[in-house]
C-alpha cells in the first residue's frame, strides 16, 4: 500500500471558478484568481488535490453529465498547460427535488453529507488529520466536519494565498 499522503479537498464553484450558478459550459467559466497557482502549490507539496462538487443543475435537466464531464476535462487540461494536477473530481448530480427522475433522490454524496469526501479517502491513500477543504458555503463545511477535515470558508480573493494561509493555519494547530 501506498503512504499516506494529506489532500486539498476543493468545492468548484465559488472556488475554483466564480459561482454564476449552474456553470457547465466553458464561456461561462471564470477561472477565480490564483486557482491553478494554488492547485499547483499543492502537488509540487505532494499533496492528492480532489475537487468535490454538487452539481445539481444535472437532476434539475439545466445541463447533461456529458456536459459537466467536457466541463471538466477542458478545466483538467487547462491547468495541465499551468503545471497543475487534479488527481480527482468527485461530483454528485442528484437532488432530492429534482426535474430528471433518474437523479431525483438523497444522495449520501451530495454534500453537507460527506459522501464524496469518503469516497475520495476509500479511492486514495489519504491521511485525514493533515488533509483540508476549502469551501465557499456552510454546506462545505458541513461536509468536511462529518468527514474528520479541517474546513476553511474561502469568501473570495486570491485562491492560492488563502490556501497558503490555510495550510499554515492547519499547520499550527488550526482554530
Amino acid at each position: 500500500m501506498s503512504a499516506l499522503r494529506p489532500a486539498l479537498f476543493l468545492d468548484r464553484d465559488g472556488v475554483i471558478n466564480a459561482d454564476k450558478g449552474y456553470v457547465c459550459h466553458r464561456h461561462d467559466f471564470d477561472w477565480m484568481a490564483g486557482a491553478a497557482d494554488c492547485i499547483s502549490h499543492f502537488n509540487r507539496l505532494g499533496w492528492y488535490v480532489f475537487i468535490v462538487t454538487n452539481q445539481s443543475g444535472i437532476a434539475r435537466g439545466l445541463y447533461t453529465e456529458a456536459d459537466m464531464q467536457a466541463l471538466h476535462d477542458w478545466m483538467c487540461a487547462e491547468l495541465a498547460h499551468k503545471q497543475a494536477r487534479i488527481d480527482q473530481i468527485y461530483y454528485c448530480p442528484y437532488h432530492a427535488e429534482g426535474d430528471i427522475e433518474r437523479y431525483r433522490r438523497d444522495s449520501f454524496d451530495r454534500k453537507p453529507k460527506p459522501g464524496m469526501i469518503l469516497q475520495a479517502m476509500a479511492d486514495y491513500p489519504v491521511q485525514r488529520e493533515t488533509s483540508l477543504l476549502i469551501g465557499d458555503k456552510l454546506t462545505d463545511m458541513q461536509a468536511g466536519e462529518a468527514a474528520g477535515v479541517k474546513t476553511y470558508l474561502f469568501e473570495g480573493g486570491n485562491l492560492a494565498q488563502f490556501a497558503k494561509w490555510a495550510l499554515a493555519d492547519l499547520q499550527a494547530g488550526g482554530r
